[in-house]
């Protein structure tokens, strides 16, 4: 009888974390919405028509149907060619239908996710990439800092009132 209660409140509060998880997770949006919300990390699901390379190796998935206009064609997914090899071949995403999981960026008069590794198409996150404004000057020898942080700076001189080894000796009896 107790283990028969214990089974039920188990099988509640797992069905229950499955529903809250599964409500948790977001849902993909289409390319036209997409292009509204630029400089967010969102999922965008898409048919793909076609796979365009470029000489400099840069890779194009084309969301935009055969009949569409290039100038009615607001976004776009493409690989560059230093990440190829994480991406993997796109040419098997031809004529199906994907789900991409990154930073929606403006590009040059579009939108678009720049895809870096393959678990983007499984709604992993994108390649990390530091900032090189805040590693220069960096050597891993130094005494100081990777980071000019201000509260790791000295601040100011000696202050003679605050000096305690000018102290006054104090009176003996």
């Amino acid at each position: 009888m107790v283990l028969r209660r214990l089974g039920c409140v188990l099988l509640v509060l797992l069905s229950s974390s499955l529903c809250a998880s599964a409500s948790l997770r977001k849902s993909c949006i289409s390319p036209e919405k997409a292009m509204l919300v630029v400089d967010k990390e969102i999922c965008v699901s898409a048919h793909i028509y076609d796979v365009v390379e470029l000489s400099d190796g840069t890779r194009f998935l084309d969301v935009c149907s055969p009949d569409t206009r290039e100038e009615n064609c607001r976004f776009t997914i493409l690989s560059l060619r230093e990440d190829r090899g994480d991406v993997g071949e796109l040419r098997k995403y031809r004529d199906t239908d994907v789900q991409v999981r990154g930073i929606v960026r403006s590009m040059h008069g579009r939108a678009g996710i720049v895809v870096s590794h393959a678990r983007q198409f499984q709604g992993g996150a994108p390649k990390f990439r530091p900032n090189p404004r805040l590693l220069q000057d960096f050597n891993a020898e130094q005494d100081s800092p990777a980071v000019r942080d201000p509260n790791l700076r000295h601040q100011g001189g000696r202050h003679a009132s605050l000096n305690t080894r000018d102290t006054e000796p104090t009176p003996t009896k």
